[in-house]
């Protein structure tokens, strides 16, 4: 790529093209060609529109699956849940929506026309493939009606990639900010949402600029200079050639080599206290207009802030704690829709077929597809806290729970009848289970041989003292 050079420094041409538009003012939009340079060229371009992602996926969910074979329904899910690279293929798709403002993801299988409908037990099939879109491959197709009295006012019906027509029950749509009414998107080619970089797009110039200050710095840091006298008019061209050796020894000599020179002589770098505090300072503020523009935390892209809010609890790490929560909020269509992916393929018949072997008693007379609805309907994904306690403080939190938990079942226990009791007595044991911090193996309890349980009832011998009978503990009220 060739460079162009401004004042003795260069940048790559992609970023010229944005430095020298004369015409960008604050507030003009941004084209797909445009985003796609930021994106690819931009020191801040894919720091903005995936480094969030990356941060909010940087932990994963906590999946359960009650009232079922949970540890082996669990361990399937995720296991095909890497298989198919669900996490790079939702990454993607937000970091496309969010550089151009609308982006799309298809699966597919390889017998199969792409606006055909794809059957559940067809999930599985070995062929199955999965594409992420963005708006050049989408357009024409993902518009959006303006039309406030048609049913499809600002909402996207089945899409087409290249021409080519895909089923909507194949493909998931994402759009970075809800749509404006009669609000084009240059970069999206549609009445969609914006690009990251749109609000930004001024001050994403201005940082080149403080990169060529920068580069100009680093080059005159190392500069000398020599204030010498000047040579006499009698013997010039000897004269010259001395302060020519002097220069050059000046020039060569390195730490333990001694110069001389006269007193009226004296040799200095240039002075660049000031640059320090206006470079430093135009900079900053440069890259927090990019953030506010953004709407995002300035610390995600500085990240000098980061150490500094973890270790003192400060407002910035709250902040970006809540900025993660929306993120996944908003990312919460593409894991719907992959999740829904991913129990097909998982748990599929084979699959089905082990697990009644392994437990015959609950499955052997259960169909596949009865278990599947049940696992469905039962699956929980969660996000755990971004804002991650300390281990010790996570303890004293674990021990608080079991404290109450306990309470709970002393004062209940005697009062129960005995298929309440073990109703009690399996809440408890999946309280302690949900405590991975303090019990790492699971407690498991036959609830229905506990209700059938009759506690034997101990024999006093003769002349031995009958056993007082225990108060119950107090509900409230005067005893």
């Amino acid at each position: 790529m060739a460079d162009i050079s401004v004042n003795g420094s260069s940048v790559g041409s992609a970023l010229m093209e944005l430095l020298v538009a004369a015409d960008i003012e604050p507030g003009d939009d941004v084209s797909y060609q445009l985003c796609k340079t930021i994106l690819m060229y931009h020191p801040l371009g894919q720091r903005m529109a995936e480094g969030p992602i990356a941060m909010a996926q940087s932990q994963k969910r906590n999946i359960t699956v009650p009232h079922s074979p949970e540890s082996r329904v669990v361990e399937a899910f995720e296991r095909e849940w890497d298989a198919i690279g669900a996490d790079k293929h939702i990454r993607n798709v937000a970091k496309l929506a969010r550089v151009y403002g609308i982006a799309a993801v298809g699966f597919g299988v390889e017998s199969k026309n792409s606006d055909s409908v794809i059957q559940p037990d067809e999930y599985a099939d070995p062929g199955m493939f999965i594409s992420v879109f963005d708006p050049l491959n989408t357009a024409g197709s993902l518009v959006l009606n303006q039309d406030p009295n048609a049913p499809d006012f600002q909402k996207y019906r089945d899409i087409a990639v290249n021409g080519v027509q895909w089923h909507r029950s194949r493909t998931c749509v994402i759009m970075n900010e809800e749509p404006v009414y009669i609000a084009y998107t240059p970069a999206a080619f549609g009445f969609v949402g914006r690009s990251v970089y749109q609000r930004a797009l001024y001050p994403l110039k201005s940082f080149i600029q403080t990169m060529i200050t920068d580069d100009l710095v680093s080059k005159k840091a190392g500069l000398l200079v020599a204030k010498m006298k000047p040579a006499g008019s009698i013997v010039d061209k000897m004269m010259q050639g001395f302060a020519a050796i002097k220069r050059q020894m000046l020039q060569d000599g390195t730490t333990g080599n001694v110069l001389s020179i006269t007193p009226d002589e004296a040799i200095e770098t240039l002075n660049m206290m000031n640059i320090d505090g206006a470079g430093g300072w135009a900079r900053e503020n440069i890259i927090k207009n990019i953030a506010t523009s953004a709407d995002m935390p300035a610390a995600l892209l500085t990240q000098d802030t980061l150490t500094k809010g973890f270790g003192e609890g400060t407002e910035d790490a709250k902040n970006i704690g809540r900025y993660i929560d929306g993120l996944r909020e908003w990312m919460k269509p593409l894991y719907d829709y992959f999740d829904r992916i991913v129990q097909y393929r998982a748990w599929n018949e084979d699959f089905y077929a082990t697990i009644q072997r392994e437990y015959p008693e609950e499955y052997g007379k259960v169909s596949y597809a009865q278990a599947l609805t049940e696992w469905q309907n039962d699956f929980r994904a969660e996000w755990p806290s971004w804002l991650i306690e300390p281990e010790s403080e996570r303890v004293k939190t674990d021990k608080v729970k079991l404290e109450a938990v306990v309470s709970v079942a002393e004062t209940l226990i005697g009062q129960l009848d005995p298929e309440n009791k073990a109703t009690l007595i399996d809440w408890v044991a999946q309280s302690l289970n949900d405590n991975k911090m303090l019990f790492k193996t699971p407690l498991v309890i036959d609830t229905e041989a506990l209700k059938e349980y009759v506690p034997p009832v101990p024999v006093i011998s003769e002349g031995e003292d009958q056993p007082k009978p225990k108060k119950l503990p107090s509900l409230g009220g005067d005893e």
